[in-house]
């Protein structure tokens, strides 16, 4: 089957793995996801770590969390290392704004993932106070649709009004993200309206991939026809220039390459991304749901991990088996994103299949 790739893009491909493969060796820490609780205020349907309003872990303690951090401090420039408070919904937590400023007194910039529930003014003007640098808030298309997929009556429209607290405050990097399901696809084109409309400046969209509860859903997959829609979709979005759309990091997308993203596709878990969990494990980026753990901040060093594990990640040689062995563009894919690997190193989703199928 041909790769419908142009020399031009090839070539393009060819200096962006060079950059990957001297990424891989510096390994620079630049991301870190601290997810602080599994407890969720709402149900979502495609939750990939299943989390619950009583889950089975408790959360972690904030100085368990700041220990690491101050382990870590000597080793990085702070101010080039991004943490990024996740979970669950970290705005069930009350000490957020606790930790935040001990961030923020050691130079870290700060932010948080949120489905906007719990996002009060009150609690904004908290959090921007103790240093929050940057919120994503989750949309998944309008009232009927959202709600169904998040599985709580009131969630749009508190995601709506977290939304539009937002656009008001200048000083805040923000964005929106939109989970794209067989339910929600047709209506993106009204969506890019009513967001822009709301003062909405940059939207990044990702399709639900089979981890966690959306496993138990094959319908929420788009068809290769909708998967293909959905690209061009964001191609000629960014032709206009009024939104900044992107399609999220989610893994090689052939001929689409350099032309729904600002930058060509790279899996940067494990490489300039890690993750504390709420157990204590170190590992990668959140949406690698598989036990890919490198250790734990309980029993060890989170920078000795770092330096010297996560080869799993910096060597994608193991994932050219199956589908990727015989594949020729391997050396620009590297097997897709580390969370589309199941616990036995399996491809769940090939988006550069789906692509050549239409």
């Amino acid at each position: 089957m041909p790769d419908n790739l142009s020399l031009r893009k090839r070539l393009a491909l060819e200096v962006a793995r060079k950059m990957r493969e001297n990424n891989k060796e510096l390994h620079v820490l630049r991301q870190l996801f601290w997810e602080c609780t599994l407890k969720c205020n709402i149900n979502c349907k495609h939750c990939g770590s299943d989390c619950k309003s009583i889950p089975h872990c408790k959360d972690m303690p904030a100085e368990d969390f700041l220990r690491v951090i101050d382990s870590i401090t000597p080793h990085v420039n702070p101010h080039n290392l991004s943490i990024i408070i996740t979970g669950g919904e970290p705005l069930v937590r009350n000490d957020l704004e606790k930790v935040g400023l001990e961030l923020y007194r050691r130079g870290y910039p700060w932010g948080i993932v949120s489905n906007g529930l719990l996002l009060t003014r009150e609690r904004l003007d908290k959090l921007m106070a103790a240093g929050l640098h940057a919120i994503t808030i989750s949309l998944d298309g309008f009232e009927e649709d959202h709600n169904w997929l998040r599985g709580h009556s009131n969630s749009y429209l508190r995601a709506s009004e977290a939304i539009k607290m937002l656009v008001h405050e200048p000083e805040l990097e923000w964005d929106v993200v939109t989970c794209v399901n067989r339910r929600n696809y047709h209506s993106l084109p009204e969506m890019k309206k009513y967001l822009y409309k709301i003062g909405v400046r940059n939207w990044r969209v990702f399709t639900i991939f089979p981890i966690g509860r959306a496993a138990q859903h094959p319908e929420f997959q788009l068809t290769n026809e909708e998967f293909t829609g959905l690209m061009e979709f964001i191609k000629d979005t960014r032709k206009e220039k009024s939104i900044d759309l992107q399609y999220a990091c989610e893994g090689f997308l052939g001929k689409y390459e350099g032309e729904v993203r600002e930058h060509f596709y790279s899996c940067i878990a494990g490489i300039n991304v890690a993750s504390i969990l709420s157990d204590g494990s170190i590992s990668a980026c959140l949406s690698v749901r598989s036990d890919y753990h490198q250790g734990n901040i309980y029993q060890d060093d989170f920078m000795d991990i770092w330096n010297n594990r996560f080869q799993v990640y910096r060597n994608r040689d193991w994932m050219k088996k199956d589908d990727c062995g015989e594949c020729k563009l391997f050396r620009y894919c590297e097997g897709n994103g580390m969370h589309l690997r199941d616990g036995e190193g399996n491809l769940l989703i090939c988006h550069q299949k789906r692509i050549l199928s239409i």
